[in-house]
C-alpha cells in the first residue's frame, strides 16, 4: 500500500510521563525522513506505535489518506510497515535463515517454497544469500545467531524486513555497527529504495548521515515535535542545538597530555571466539600508558569483543599474556579495572533492579553498603542520589527500575558505577553506541576526566569519527590483529577505512616488530597454548 504516511495528535503516556505528547508527523511517499532527538525524547515510543508494539492513548494514523488501525506487528506488516529495532529482535538459538523466515505467511517471503508442505531451508538459504549480496549485507544463512557478532546480527535484522517486502521501512540506528565503506554502500541502497517509491523513516544520532540521506528531518524533544525542516535548509550545528536545547560541541579532538608508566601490557594474545574453537585474536600485542586513551577502530566482529572480554577475565586466553600494572602513584592500592560492556542492557545492568541497586552491583557486600551481611538501604539510596546528580542521570527517583530509563541514562548508571574509585584501567566497549549527541558528549567527557586523573583507557568503537576524536593513539584491528597504530590527528577517514577493510599499510603497529604480524598470520586458527 503506497501513499503518504500521516500521524496526527499521537499521545502516549506511561503513568505520569508523556512519552509522546500530541505529535504530528507527515512522511512523504518515496522519501527518506530523518527522526532526531535525545535518548528519551520519544522516538522509539512513536515508532513502536507505528510498528504495532504500542497502542496510542489518542491520535490517528493514516496511509494514503485512509485511516488505519495498527494493533500488532502483524497489522503493521499487512500495511507494508517494517521496523528494524536498535535492540535486536532475534531468537539466538535459531539460525539466520530460520530467524528471517520466522512468522512469514505461506504466501509471502523470498519465494513460494514456504507454501509447500515441507519447507526447503536450502532454497530459502540460497535466496537469503543472494539478497544479502544484492544489498551488500552478506550473512551466513545457516549459522546460529548466537555465534554471530553484533554487526552481522544487525544485517540479519535488516534482511528480515526486506524479505517481507515492506514498503515503509523504520530504521533505528541501522549503521551503528558498519564500517565507513559499508555505511556509504548502505546509504546508497536506501536512496535506491526511495527512488523505487519505498518510504523510509531513518532514526540516527549521526548528523552527517541525516544530512546526506534525508530530504526532511523531524526533531523531538521531551515527547514533542520542536521542528520539521528540509535538510537543505539546515546544518549539523542547528540540528544538534534543536535536539538538546543548548549548544553542543561535536566530535571535538582530545587535547594531548603527558603520559605515565605502562598500565596495560598485552603480548602475543590468542583468544578463541566464544562457543567456537576459532581464533578471534591472533597474536595481538599492545601497550597503554597512564593518562592515555588508546582507541581501537574496526568493523564489528574482528576481535574487539574478545579483546575486551579477555582483559576483563570473561574469556580464557589460549596463548600470550595480559598484564595490568598499577601506576607508581597507586602502588599501595589494589589494581582497579573498570569495564563498560558492549551491551548495556544484557551485560551492564540488571534491568529489573532499581538504579540504586545497579550502582552497587560491584560493592554491595562491602562497607558502607553492607553491615553484618545486611544491606544498608539508606546508604545505598544516598549513594545513588549523589551519582544521579554527578552524572546527570535523568530519573525522578533512585528507586526507579533501570529498565524504565532511556539508553543514555542507562549508560550513565554504568559509568557512575564503573568510574567510582578512580580506576587505573578503563575498558570502554562501544560506550556511545545508540546514544544521542548530548549523551555521547557526556560519556566522552566522563572518560576524558578519568584520563586527566591518570587512568589508562582502552576505547573500542565502530563509530569511527568518535574513536578518532577520543584517541591519543588509534589502533586498527582486522581479523584479530592490529594492522596499524596511527596518530588520529594525522590519519584520514579514507586511510582508516581501507585498513578496517583489510588493506595493508606500509607502517607497522607500535610496541612490537612487524615480523610478529607475519608470524601470527601464518598460525592456524584456534592455535592452542
Amino acid at each position: 500500500m503506497g501513499g503518504d504516511l500521516r500521524l496526527t495528535a499521537i499521545t502516549k503516556r506511561f503513568g505520569a510521563i508523556a512519552a509522546n505528547d500530541n505529535i504530528n508527523l507527515t512522511v512523504r511517499e518515496g522519501s527518506i525522513h530523518g527522526l532526531l532527538g535525545e535518548n528519551g525524547a520519544g522516538k522509539s515510543t512513536l515508532m513502536n506505535i507505528l510498528s504495532g508494539l504500542y497502542q496510542p492513548d489518542s491520535g490517528e494514523i493514516s496511509l494514503a489518506g485512509e485511516q488505519i488501525q495498527i494493533e500488532s506487528p502483524a497489522d503493521a506488516i499487512r500495511h507494508g510497515i517494517g521496523m528494524i529495532h536498535q535492540h535486536f529482535m532475534l531468537v539466538k538459538q535459531l539460525t539466520v535463515v530460520e530467524n528471517i523466515i520466522l512468522g512469514q505467511s505461506k504466501q509471502s517471503g523470498l519465494n513460494k517454497a514456504a507454501s509447500r508442505l515441507r519447507l526447503n531451508l536450502k532454497e530459502q538459504s540460497d535466496a537469503i544469500a543472494q539478497l544479502g549480496k544484492t544489498y551488500g549485507l552478506e550473512v551466513p544463512p545457516m549459522a546460529l545467531v548466537s555465534t554471530l557478532p553484533v554487526g552481522i546480527q544487525q544485517r540479519v535484522e535488516i534482511l528480515k524486513v526486506l524479505c517481507r517486502q515492506a514498503r515503509i521501512l523504520i530504521l533505528d540506528e541501522p549503521t551503528a555497527v558498519l564500517s565507513p565503506t559499508e555505511i556509504q554502500s548502505f546509504l546508497t541502497v536506501l536512496k535506491q529504495l526511495a527512488a523505487r517509491n519505498h518510504t523510509i523513516i531513518f532514526i540516527s544520532h549521526k548528523l552527517d548521515e541525516i544530512m546526506d540521506v534525508c530530504s526532511e528531518v523531524t526533531i523531538l524533544r521531551r515527547g514533542q515535535v520542536v521542528a520539521s525542516v528540509p535538510t537543505n535548509r539546515t546544518n549539523r550545528a542547528e540540528l544538534a542545538q534543536l535536539m538538546v536545547d543548548r549548544a553542543v560541541e561535536i566530535n571535538t579532538q582530545s587535547s594531548p597530555q603527558p603520559v605515565g608508566d605502562v598500565v596495560l601490557d598485552i603480548r602475543d594474545l590468542w583468544v578463541n571466539a566464544e562457543h567456537r574453537q576459532v581464533a578471534a585474536l591472533r597474536g595481538l600485542s599492545l601497550q597503554i600508558r597512564a593518562g592515555e586513551i588508546f582507541g581501537i577502530a574496526g568493523v564489528d566482529g574482528n576481535g574487539q569483543r574478545e579483546l575486551a572480554d579477555a582483559i576483563a577475565h570473561l574469556l580464557p586466553i589460549q596463548k600470550g599474556t595480559i598484564e595490568i600494572i598499577s601506576p607508581a602513584s597507586t602502588k599501595t592500592k589494589p589494581k582497579s579495572v573498570a569495564y563498560i560492556p558492549e551491551d548495556r542492557q544484557k551485560q551492564g545492568l540488571i534491568l529489573s533492579f532499581s538504579i540504586a541497586r545497579n550502582l552497587v552491583l560491584k560493592a554491595f557486600s562491602k562497607l558502607p553498603f553492607c553491615r553484618r551481611w545486611i544491606l544498608d538501604n539508606k546508604k545505598i539510596t544516598a549513594h545513588a542520589k549523589q551519582a544521579i546528580d554527578a552524572f546527570d542521570i535523568r530519573a525522578s527517583s533512585p528507586l526507579l527500575k533501570a529498565g524504565q530509563l532511556s539508553g543514555g541514562n542507562q549508560q550513565k548508571i554504568i559509568l557512575a558505577r564503573e568510574l567510582a574509585g578512580e580506576p587505573a584501567l578503563i575498558i570502554a566497549m562501544q560506550p556511545t553506541r545508540g546514544l544521542d549527541i548530548g549523551a555521547t558528549a557526556a560519556v566522552q567527557q566522563s572518560l576524558r576526566s578519568q584520563r586527566a586523573k591518570g587512568a589508562a583507557i582502552l576505547y573500542i568503537s565502530t563509530e569511527l569519527e568518535d574513536v578518532m576524536a577520543m584517541s591519543d593513539r588509534l589502533g586498527v584491528i582486522y581479523r584479530g590483529q592490529l594492522v596499524d597504530v596511527l596518530d588520529p590527528n594525522a590519519a584520514t577517514l579514507e586511510r582508516i577505512g581501507l585498513l578496517m577493510a583489510g588493506q595493508s599499510s606500509s607502517s607497522s603497529p607500535q610496541n612490537y616488530p612487524s615480523e610478529t604480524l607475519q608470524e601470527s598470520a601464518n598460525e592456524p586458527a584456534g592455535k592452542p597454548a
